[in-house]
């Protein structure tokens, strides 16, 4: 199965990056790239475009936007510098929120959950490795809804995070903050060699874990349990973080 994206993006060098990881997938055909959202509106309306690269920042209209006012999007990957729009991205289905500059390694992810979401399984593995871009140096954080505003937080603040119901519970050095998300949204926008998922409604921060016992570990005194389906992957991350 071949699946046509189209690229969408103001800066001709984010486009350049994306075609370049492409090269490595055959199993995806690039059918186009767009530097506006008018144009590429045309192009998904004529119809045949699986997939789409969309930047968030563009020119007029944000990406999100853009692709709300579509009648019948196809399945999209939001490219962008700018960390904020993530959960919006993910409400609207996105099949990945990937942050610039995108790490190789990162693209790969998400190109297997392209895979998924055809019902190809994870069967896009890359033929060669392209040297990833360069990543910036700059703190990593969260913009969180408490109450009516997107709270900025820093990821090295955070100890753990508990699902509660249809909220999450964020705990942070000073405070607890409440947020209507999905657990399994949030984690995907953490770093993922900061943190590790160790229950259906646990996930904590590596640095944060002061010991473990095969069914919890402890952060800042307080003991949280491991699942037993997460046991495997959690003593590993713990041996070595």
């Amino acid at each position: 199965m071949a699946i046509k994206c189209l690229i969408v993006d103001d800066e001709p060098h984010a486009i350049e990056v994306i075609e370049r990881y492409l090269e490595n997938f055959p199993e995806v055909l690039i059918a186009g790239t767009s530097h506006n959202a008018l144009r590429a509106a045309e192009v998904i309306k004529s119809g045949g475009i699986d997939l789409v690269f969309m930047d968030i920042k563009m020119p007029g209209l944000l990406g999100t936007e853009f692709i709300k006012g579509l009648a019948d999007p196809p399945k999209v990957i939001f490219t962008t510098a700018y960390q904020e729009y993530a959960l919006e991205g993910f409400d609207l289905g996105a099949v990945d929120y990937l942050l610039k500059p995108i790490p190789f390694d990162r693209f790969v992810k998400a190109m297997n959950r392209v895979g998924d979401s055809f019902g190809l399984g994870s069967n896009l593995p890359a033929t060669t490795a392209p040297l990833p871009e360069p990543a910036l140096n700059r703190e990593q954080f969260l913009y969180l809804r408490v109450k009516r505003e997107n709270l900025k937080v820093k990821t090295s603040d955070i100890l753990w995070i508990e699902s509660v119901k249809d909220y999450i519970r964020v705990v942070v050095n000073d405070r607890e903050l409440i947020s209507k998300y999905k657990i399994s949204v949030v984690e995907q926008l953490l770093p993922t060699m900061d943190f590790v998922r160790i229950h259906r409604s646990f996930i904590v921060s590596l640095d944060k874990i002061e010991s473990f016992h095969p069914s919890y570990v402890k952060v800042v005194g307080k003991e949280l349990p491991i699942g037993r389906n997460y046991k495997q992957n959690c003593y590993k991350r713990f041996l070595n973080a």
